[in-house]
C-alpha cells in the first residue's frame, strides 16, 4: 500500500497535525519567516500555553523546528517535511488517477467491458 511505503506513522503525525485550523496557520507563519512563540500567541484567542501545545504537536511532526534566542524559543516551519507530505499526497492521487483511468479503458471497450 502507498502509505505504508511512505511511513504511516509519519503521515499520521503530519497529518492529525494539519488537521487543526491553528496550526496550519502556524505553519504558513513560520515557513513565511521565524517567530517566537509568543509573537504567536498575539495572533490567536487562546492562552500561551495553548499555542505552544500546537507549536509541539507540529514539532512532533516534523512540522517546525524550534530553537532558543536567549529567552526566546523561535519557530521556524519546516519546508522539506511539507514537500514530503506533498509526495505523499501526489503519490495517493496517482494511485486514484490510474484507477480512473483503467475504469474509463473498460468502458470505452466496444462490450463496455462486460466478460
Amino acid at each position: 500500500m502507498v502509505v505504508d511505503l511512505l511511513g504511516a506513522e509519519w503521515a499520521d503525525r503530519v497529518f492529525h497535525a494539519l488537521a487543526d485550523p491553528t496550526r496550519r496557520d502556524i505553519v504558513v507563519r513560520t515557513l513565511e519567516s521565524e517567530h517566537s512563540v509568543s509573537a504567536l500567541a498575539r495572533h490567536y484567542p487562546m492562552s500561551f500555553a495553548a499555542v505552544q501545545k500546537h507549536v509541539a504537536v507540529l514539532e512532533a511532526a516534523g512540522l517546525v523546528t524550534k530553537r532558543r534566542k536567549g529567552r526566546e524559543q523561535l519557530v521556524r516551519g519546516d519546508v522539506g517535511t511539507v514537500r514530503r507530505a506533498s509526495r505523499l499526497l501526489d503519490a495517493l492521487e496517482a494511485v486514484w488517477r490510474d484507477r480512473v483511468d483503467r475504469m474509463s479503458e473498460i468502458l470505452a471497450e466496444p462490450d463496455g467491458g462486460t466478460p
